[in-house]
């Protein structure tokens, strides 16, 4: 496994710290599930389109295969944030978090996949720790009962439909900067979820805009911004790994705002979590050299 380029691992880092707060504001926003979504892909857009300009990334059409890979994943993530923002709603906020982020495993298994390769000793003992601390966050955090099943599927489906948004992007990432690449995906997305939000009936102009725009802002902007720029850089498996600093984020902000308390298991799976992306981000370490007879 090749080294991963600091900047693009912080960004990474960061990029998931801004979006673990999206389902917070999600909750306190007064808009229905996908007009939430749809007001944090449009708020976000004068956003991107100025910091583009800044960055000399300017949007452009990038040619009709490219732009129908953008397309696609517009569809995974607009279809992704009316599912799991509905879940919010109907499940606790460590439930929601921890099965939308099932895209976790889903993109790091996609990835050795695509490196037609089992992982390595280091790798799969990140996969591990990394899946141990996920079941002592759900053990901890999360409350499996009928009243929150409704909740739980959605956003097991919107986790899913993530990791589809992560693949395409990561398809077209590689040869496209990755601001044209959000801005388009953020108009499409955005195009998708206001007709949808409309024919559902939805309460889509808001009384309040705060909590929308700190989505737009931190989930979009920063969040998806930091997250596309490391997709083009770092591996896949990490990037998997990566997404599960968002449960633990989001733990902590169930304890400090809703008072849903952090137990010994919830802080178990925090440092399982934290030893995985340790590992995971460690070389790979040279084949011993075989000497040939003479």
């Amino acid at each position: 496994m090749s080294a991963v380029p600091p900047r693009a691992f912080a960004a990474l880092l960061i990029g998931n710290a801004a979006l673990a707060f999206g389902p917070w504001m999600v909750r306190l926003s007064d808009v229905g599930p996908s007009a939430a979504g749809f007001w944090r892909l449009a708020l976000a857009l004068p956003f991107l389109l100025v910091l583009a300009r800044v960055m000399r990334q300017p949007a452009h059409w990038p040619g009709t295969a490219a732009a129908g890979v953008i397309g696609g994943a517009a569809f995974f993530f607009a279809a992704d944030l009316a599912a799991w923002h509905a879940g919010i709603h109907l499940t606790k906020l460590g439930n929601a978090t921890l099965f939308g982020n099932i895209a976790s495993f889903a993109f790091a298994a996609w990835g050795l996949w695509l490196a037609r390769s089992l992982p390595t000793r280091l790798q799969a003992t990140a996969l591990l720790l990394a899946a141990g601390g996920s079941a002592l966050l759900m053990a901890g955090s999360a409350e499996l009962s009928p009243r929150y099943l409704h909740g739980d599927l959605l956003a097991l489906l919107a986790g899913l439909l993530y990791a589809g948004y992560l693949i395409a992007i990561e398809r077209v990432r590689g040869t496209l900067q990755p601001l044209p690449v959000l801005i388009l995906a953020s108009a499409f997305g955005a195009a998708m979820l206001l007709p949808f939000a409309a024919v559902t009936g939805e309460t889509i102009w808001p009384t309040d805009w705060t909590a929308l725009l700190l989505l737009a802002l931190g989930s979009q902007v920063v969040g998806q911004g930091c997250l596309v720029y490391a997709l083009g850089q770092v591996p896949p498996l990490v990037v998997g790994l990566a997404l599960l600093t968002q449960p633990v984020i989001s733990a902590a902000i169930g304890w400090l705002a809703y008072g849903e308390g952090m137990t010994s298991l919830d802080l178990a799976g925090a440092v399982a979590i934290g030893l995985a992306l340790v590992l995971v981000r460690l070389p790979a370490r040279p084949a011993t050299p075989t000497s040939s007879p003479s």
